[in-house]
């Protein structure tokens, strides 16, 4: 659904609903009161590297080291598997692995 003036509407059927004001003031207040909420902040500075994520044995790329830390992100459509980042844990190389 896309707004056009006082309307909302749908990019495929071009259905309409008309826009209400105070539902979307509230939908935004409180998205933006939940997106500055920072008491979910961690503070890492002081984090050796070593001990961030869960590593796996992998050989980089880079260097050769086996070990890596690594995380899995969705960023593709939710059909396909996720892609799997690495960094190296003796070099700092990043690299990426996906399904093919």
């Amino acid at each position: 659904m896309q707004t056009d003036g006082d309307v909302w509407v749908c990019g495929s059927c071009s259905f309409e609903k008309p826009r209400d004001s105070a539902k979307e003031k509230a939908f935004q207040e409180a998205t933006t009161e939940s997106q500055s909420d920072e008491e979910g902040v961690v503070d890492m500075s002081d984090v050796d590297k070593s001990e961030i994520g869960p590593t796996t044995k992998t050989i980089c790329p880079s260097c050769g080291h086996d070990r890596a830390r690594y995380e899995m992100k969705q960023i593709r459509s939710a059909d396909e598997s996720e892609t799997r980042f690495f960094t190296c844990v003796e070099c700092d190389h990043k690299w990426r692995e996906d399904d093919h």
